[in-house]
């Protein structure tokens, strides 16, 4: 338990060298621009559909009836804005989690092992890719996951803890592979997912959690239309640092399993030699046959 909170302030201070906000700054660029395209090109035809499939839903039109009769008639206005935001937002969360993983998680991990673990030996037990295929595929499980869960959405309760819970595990797979790729070979790599599975994922539940603060940035855009343009690329940017810090967080965390996982080896080896050599020393020899 020590070892999680001291990676995590370790990753919290690590997120304020000036060398880390501005590495932020490149993946921002990149996901803010495919977003403003994308949002350029599709918005207005995205938002006609959703608005045919609300009118032609009695259940749906009922409620408009239901809210027009006590005066709330102008949130439906807001209703398919916000539908596209938050079926876009996980999309959003991938790609930006997928782009920090591909060009700020190496530097970082770099930088971290630099400072921390200069002695710790790199055994490359994951190339490139690897490292890309893994990220791939677990992406592909979390968007089916996100795909098959958006009916649940609508239960109160599950809107806040299923998307977050898809993110985090995402999260986890992603950055611990990313963070002992380098420095771990495949053997310790299962030997840390295994034993450290549980603080692994629950580090990944959290910054899942974090992940899902920027939708509000997100969202308030639908009703302040005229900073909608800013707030836009600050929810991204904010993205951006948090799985920054979750690369960071897990850098450390994932580094010091590594190197308390190899101290453990190398003193039982150290333990088991002089065992074997006692007892050869002790037993006593055969005796030769008479002749």
């Amino acid at each position: 338990m020590n070892m999680l909170f001291d990676s995590f302030w370790r990753a919290v201070a690590y997120c304020l060298r000036p060398r880390v906000v501005m590495m932020s700054l490149l993946p921002l660029m990149l996901v803010v621009g495919l977003t403003l395209g994308l949002g350029y090109l599709y918005w207005d035809d995205a938002l006609d559909q959703v608005r045919r499939v609300l009118e032609s839903s009695a259940f749906v039109n009922n409620g408009w009836a239901w809210l027009d009769s006590v005066g709330l008639g102008r949130i439906k206005i807001f209703l398919a804005p916000l539908i596209v935001i938050f079926t876009v937002t996980p999309v959003i969360v991938v790609v930006s989690l997928l782009v920090v993983a591909l060009m700020m998680t190496p530097f970082l991990v770099r930088l971290v092992a630099l400072r921390r673990f200069a002695a710790l030996e790199e055994r490359n037990g994951a190339s490139f890719l690897h490292g890309l295929l893994w990220s791939l595929g677990s992406t592909l499980l979390a968007l089916v996951a996100i795909i098959l869960s958006i009916p649940l959405w609508f239960v109160p309760p599950l809107v806040l803890i299923l998307p977050p819970l898809i993110w985090g595990w995402l999260t986890y797979r992603v950055m611990a592979f990313d963070a002992l790729a380098l420095h771990a070979d495949e053997e310790e790599r299962h030997t840390l997912f295994r034993r450290h599975r549980v603080q692994l994922l629950g580090m990944g539940v959290l910054a899942g959690y974090l992940g899902a603060a920027p939708s509000l940035v997100w969202a308030s855009g639908v009703f302040f239309a005229a900073a909608f343009v800013i707030l836009v690329p600050l929810a991204i940017w904010i993205y951006t640092l948090i799985f920054a810090f979750s690369s960071l967080w897990f850098a450390h965390y994932c580094l010091s399993a590594l190197q308390e996982l190899r101290r453990e080896r190398a003193a039982a080896a150290q333990v088991v030699v002089p065992e074997a050599q006692v007892i050869a020393l002790t037993t006593p020899a055969t005796p030769m046959a008479l002749e």
